[in-house]
């Protein structure tokens, strides 16, 4: 192997080239399911997804994802994605648009 394909190999097998395939592709494996509840300390509503089964990088970064594309707040705890408000038509159209197949769940 010559040094242009042990560099291209390199590449290949970075973790940040792995984990973005990863994310492409777990999304048509992964059902996440949507519902809305409200906040036990504010009473306001939040927009918790549960179901994924990634491990918590890529929780981690769907999350992110989806608080910047709705400039919103939220957090991550136990594989569980928490957003403020009920946001649950706008995350269907995000996660199905990037290949999830999602669930609606709750009034």
């Amino acid at each position: 192997m010559d040094l242009p394909e042990s560099l291209l190999q390199i590449v290949a097998d970075s973790p940040q080239s792995q984990s973005a395939e990863a994310i492409e592709t777990a999304g048509k494996q992964h059902l996440p399911l949507l519902y809305v509840e409200k906040d036990k300390r504010r009473g306001k509503m939040a927009t918790l997804i549960t179901g994924y089964d990634g491990d918590c990088d890529e929780v981690r970064e769907l999350a992110k994802y989806l608080k910047q594309q709705l400039a919103t707040g939220g957090s991550v705890r136990d594989g569980e994605i928490l957003l403020q408000g009920d946001v649950r038509d706008k995350v269907i159209v995000l996660l199905e648009s990037k290949g999830y197949k999602t669930k609606r769940r709750g009034g």
